[in-house]
């Protein structure tokens, strides 16, 4: 029984190593933006692994300070969006497999 608790964490703790790297779905960002708000995503992911909260308030603070106000972030598993952003600054991404972020601007 305790080696089938091992290697089911085991396998999880696999999962999250093989998908840690950032996989952007869709941006219509321009290049040097989109770059930096992912690797912004990813550090604030990182930091607070257990609260998504406090994940979406520090990438919302950074790019309002980097790009201007009216940024928008949500971060979470298994949520759907319809939303109207200004053209040229949205990115929707995935980060340690499940984990997704969309980021948008508003005018």
């Amino acid at each position: 029984m305790a080696d089938e608790e091992k290697k089911d964490t085991g396998d999880k703790n696999d999962h999250r190593r093989l998908h840690s790297f950032p996989l952007i779905r869709h941006s219509d960002m321009a290049e040097e933006m989109r770059t930096e708000a992912m690797e912004l995503c990813v550090t604030a992911c990182e930091k607070f692994i257990s609260s998504n909260e406090a994940a979406s308030k520090m990438i919302k603070e950074n790019m309002d300070k980097k790009f201007g106000c009216s940024w928008h972030v949500v971060v979470g598993e298994g949520f759907g969006f319809e939303i109207t952003y200004e053209t040229k600054n949205l990115l929707y991404m995935f980060f340690g497999g499940s984990l997704a972020i969309a980021l948008w601007k508003c005018s």
